[in-house]
C-alpha cells in the first residue's frame, strides 16, 4: 500500500511540471558538443572535484550561482560579467553583494575548456553544467544537462534586484517570484531543497532570533533549541558575517534532510521555513511526501532544474561565445550598447521578456 502511495505522490508531483514551451529552450540538447567539445563534461568534473576538496562549500555555491544568473533575463550568464565602460554589473545587486561565490572557479573552468575546444562552450553552459555536477559530486542527483545555450551582451542589475527573491520571503512572495519565471508550487519546494548544502550569513536570518517581522520578538515557528544555538553563534548586533549550516543535520550531504528539518522547526531562512509551517498552505504536503520519500525529491529537483536552466536562454545566433566568463568579446562592445538600450527600455513596465 505504501509503494502505491509512493507512486501516486510521484505521478502527482512531477505531473506538475509543465514541458517548455519555450522554442529557444527546445533547441536544447544534452549531445550538442558531442563532435565539438566531446570533453567538455570532464574537464568541468575535474576542476570542481579539485576545488571541493579543499573548499566543499563550493559546490553549494556553484547551483546558487546558476540560480542567480537565471533569474535575470535568464540563464545567460549576465551575472558573471564586470562592470566595465558599458556594462553595469549584476554582481552589486543586495543579493548578490559580497554574497555570491565561484566566480574565480568558472573562469577557471573556462580556461581549461578553451585550452581543448577554443571559443567553443559558453560560459551560461559552464554554469549550467558545474550546478550539475556540483550536484552530484554532494551526494545529489544527476540528469542530461540540455546545452547550447548562448551568452548575453548585457547584464541588468535592476532586475537582479527587482527578481532575486529574498531570505526573509513569506511564502506568498515566494510563489509570486517563482511564478515571473514560469515555475510553479513544486519547483519553488524543490528547488529550496538546494538549501540541503551550503552556508548563509547571520545577516540574512538574524530577525528570527531577535525581531521577527518587527515585533521583538523570536520567529515563533523556530525551535526553542535550535534558536538558542543560532543566538550563541549570531548574537544581536554582532558582525552578521558568521556563516551558519542551511542544513542542521548533514550540511555538506545533498540529501533529502533540508525537509526533514523544516518538519522540526529547524529551517535557517524565513522562507525555507514558509514552506511547512505557513497555515493552509499547498507546500506543506510537498514538504512532507520529499522528507519521506528522497528518491521523489530528487526526481522533483533534477526536473525543476532543467526547467530553470530553460529560461529566457539565448541560442543560435544570438549572444556570443564569450572568450573570458567576465568581459565581452570585443567585438561585441557595438552590439551590447544596442541590446543594452533595448534592455533598459523593456525594464519601466517591470515585464522580463522570454519569462
Amino acid at each position: 500500500m505504501r509503494f502505491i502511495l509512493s507512486i501516486v505522490l510521484c505521478v502527482a508531483i512531477l505531473g506538475a511540471f509543465p514541458l517548455s514551451s519555450d522554442s529557444q529552450a527546445s533547441n536544447l540538447d544534452p549531445s550538442f558538443y558531442k563532435n565539438t567539445c566531446p570533453s567538455v563534461h570532464s574537464i568541468v568534473r575535474g576542476v570542481l572535484r579539485n576545488v571541493s576538496k579543499s573548499d566543499p562549500r563550493i559546490l553549494a555555491s556553484l547551483v546558487r550561482l546558476h540560480f542567480h544568473d537565471c533569474f535575470v533575463q535568464g540563464c545567460d550568464a549576465s551575472i558573471l560579467l564586470n562592470n566595465t565602460a558599458t556594462i553595469v554589473s549584476e554582481q552589486g545587486a543586495a543579493p548578490n553583494n559580497n554574497s555570491i561565490r565561484g566566480l574565480d572557479v568558472v573562469n577557471q573552468i573556462k580556461t581549461a575548456v578553451e585550452n581543448n575546444c577554443s571559443n567553443t562552450v559558453s560560459c551560461a553552459d559552464i554554469l549550467a553544467l558545474s550546478a550539475e555536477i556540483a550536484s552530484v559530486l554532494a551526494g545529489g542527483p544527476d540528469w542530461k544537462v540540455p546545452l547550447g545555450r548562448r551568452d548575453s551582451l548585457t547584464a541588468n542589475l535592476t532586475l537582479a534586484n527587482q527578481n532575486l527573491p529574498g531570505p526573509s520571503f513569506n511564502l506568498t512572495q515566494l510563489l509570486s517570484f517563482f511564478a515571473r519565471q514560469g515555475l510553479n508550487i513544486t519547483d519553488l519546494v524543490a528547488l529550496s531543497g538546494a538549501h540541503t548544502i551550503g552556508r548563509a550569513q547571520c545577516k540574512f536570518f538574524s530577525s528570527r532570533l531577535y525581531n521577527f517581522s518587527g515585533t521583538g520578538n523570536p520567529d515563533p515557528t523556530l525551535d526553542a533549541g535550535y534558536r538558542q544555538t543560532l543566538q550563541s553563534l549570531c548574537p544581536n548586533g554582532g558582525p552578521g558575517t558568521t556563516l551558519a549550516n542551511l542544513d542542521v543535520t548533514t550540511p555538506d550531504a545533498f540529501d533529502n534532510a533540508y525537509f526533514s528539518n523544516l518538519l522540526s522547526h529547524k529551517g535557517l531562512l524565513q522562507s525555507d521555513q514558509e514552506l511547512f509551517s505557513t497555515p493552509g498552505a499547498n507546500t506543506t504536503a510537498i514538504v512532507n511526501s520529499f522528507s519521506s520519500n528522497q528518491t521523489l525529491f530528487f526526481e522533483a529537483f533534477k526536473a525543476s532544474m532543467i526547467k530553470m536552466g530553460n529560461i529566457g536562454v539565448l541560442t543560435g545566433s544570438q549572444g556570443e561565445i564569450r572568450k573570458q566568463c567576465n568581459f565581452l568579446n570585443s567585438n561585441s562592445v557595438g552590439l551590447a550598447n544596442v541590446a543594452s538600450k533595448e534592455s533598459s527600455s523593456s525594464e519601466h513596465d517591470g515585464m522580463v521578456s522570454s519569462y
